[in-house]
């Protein structure tokens, strides 16, 4: 049965895409770097609700922004216009994305890592629980700077270590556990 679809609350996308990274991110050390940004509130959410062209847009202000704001440490772009839904059509936002970060210049300043509701890692099985690593409540762009990677990973004594543990820790957990805590973000979507 297909989920009706009405116009989200941008509060509603901000406080869930918050909470996905306080109880799965940081709770499950998904990311260790991403409690050192939480605390001090250095994270910007904003969202984008229209399409790839708008999406575009919105990803080059968050460049500029991240240039002229050092004090916030990281940007997320929740995207909720329906095609994003789609995982194939967000890879494609993805890549062009991707594309655009190197045109504009920002490749080696700045980094764009991806999170959607369906994510699936290419050659995995889509019932992984490996995917759930990279699975959000709602379709993200994460702009990252690649000096804050830099500075954290010097302190990593193997960055794959992560990877591994990142596996281990969803498959231990299981697709029930993910499914259960991503549906509660996304449940009760106040519109406005």
């Amino acid at each position: 049965m297909t989920e009706p679809t009405f116009p989200l609350c941008k509060q509603h996308v901000i406080d869930a895409t918050l909470k996905w990274v306080d109880d799965i991110v940081i709770k499950h050390n998904f990311c260790p770097f991403a409690r050192y940004v939480r605390t001090p509130n250095q994270i910007r959410c904003v969202v984008v609700s229209g399409d790839a062209g708008n999406v575009i847009q919105s990803l080059y202000d968050e460049l500029r922004y991240l240039e002229e704001n050092d004090t916030t440490a990281t940007t997320l772009i929740a995207l909720t216009h329906s095609s994003i839904a789609d995982f194939n059509e967000y890879l494609d936002v993805l890549a062009i994305s991707d594309n655009m970060l190197h045109d504009w210049g920002y490749s080696g300043t700045y980094q764009l890592a991806s999170f959607h509701p369906n994510y699936v890692f290419d050659g995995i099985d889509e019932d992984d629980a490996e995917n759930y690593t990279n699975r959000s409540p709602y379709p993200l762009l994460h702009l990252i700077r690649e000096a804050d990677i830099t500075r954290y990973m010097k302190k990593e004594e193997d960055a794959e270590k992560i990877f591994s543990h990142n596996i281990e820790k969803a498959q231990r957990l299981g697709c029930p556990y993910f499914e259960d805590v991503l549906n509660a973000l996304k449940k009760d979507k106040p519109t406005r």
